[in-house]
């Protein structure tokens, strides 16, 4: 019974592929899985669970040690080909850059992982210009960049995906992390309205939304000393990508990674803002006697 389950879940997911729809027999190029912020977290256990269902990987960071140490244990502990990438993906040109430099390796990208992002912790109008500007570029246009740019091959083919990387935060307004949560909401969005769009062309399209996560990204971006950081449970990494990497391969559009992050994520989807605005203000804003 779940073989045939499984087969008309497959021809719904490729209702609208037309007839003769495949990879070019052609194209010598060989399929990689394409994840950004693969250096540390989220990105390196999910590289970990693609490369455990033999799948060869493009890994992007701007450390090339960090990347070099993931390749050589990634390649030692699942047997396939990693390919590395040093680039800042959110300067302007870079993804120019990396699409060239994954074409002259003669690589395809058959799933993309939009992982890359970073965050500011503290009101809005103290950050820099240049600090809030990047924020934009690397969580929004590189992965709008990234997505348009491998999106309509995937569909050719009638294959593939996208999973993209958002966060809890962006189902809510944040104050004190104001930039950072508006761009998980467009990442949410954008995401909800492609599928919808390519929905039966074989295609996948997924983004996971996870609650905290136990990596350094809470320090990094000056939030050690919010209250969420002490009274909210982080998620352990590997098992935030384990959900997903499930959820992709189900085909599912929202992946909340847990029983209690999927309640938070439907309950603060249905509370008006004017209540959860003023309790995010609480648990993010930065308080001097919990500073390290």
């Amino acid at each position: 019974m779940s073989g045939v389950i499984q087969r008309l879940e497959r021809a719904w997911a490729r209702r609208r592929v037309p007839a003769g729809a495949g990879p070019d027999p052609d194209d010598a190029r060989r399929d990689v899985v394409l994840i950004t912020g693969a250096s540390e977290g989220i990105g390196l256990s999910l590289a970990h669970e693609f490369a455990a269902a033999g799948h060869d990987l493009a890994l992007v960071a701007r450390s090339e040690d960090k990347l070099a140490e993931n390749a050589e244990a990634l390649r030692a502990a699942h047997g396939i080909r990693v390919d590395c990438f040093a680039i800042d993906l959110a300067i302007h040109g870079h993804c120019d850059r990396l699409a060239e430099d994954l074409e002259a390796r003669g690589l395809r990208v058959d799933v993309l992982v939009n992982n890359a992002g970073i965050g500011l912790s503290g009101e809005f109008v103290e950050h820099a210009t240049a600090d809030v500007l990047r924020l934009v570029d690397l969580n929004m246009r590189v992965l709008t960049d990234l997505m348009h740019r491998y999106l309509p091959e995937m569909l050719e083919r009638g294959g593939g995906g996208v999973l993209n990387v958002a966060s809890l935060g962006g189902a809510l307004p944040g104050p004190y992390q104001a930039a950072y949560y508006a761009s998980k909401a467009y990442v949410i969005s954008l995401t909800e309205a492609v599928a919808h769009e390519i929905g039966g062309r074989g295609t996948r399209l997924s983004v996971v939304v996870p609650g905290p996560v136990a990596t350094r990204f809470h320090k990094s971006m000056g939030a050690e000393s919010a209250l969420y950081t002490k009274v909210i449970g982080c998620m352990d990494p590997d098992v935030v990508a384990r959900a997903a990497y499930q959820g992709f391969r189900c085909r599912k559009v929202i992946i909340t990674p847990g029983i209690l992050t999927t309640f938070n994520y439907f309950a603060v989807r249905i509370l008006p803002h004017t209540l959860t605005t003023p309790l995010m203000g609480v648990l993010l804003k930065k308080r001097r006697f919990l500073q390290p």
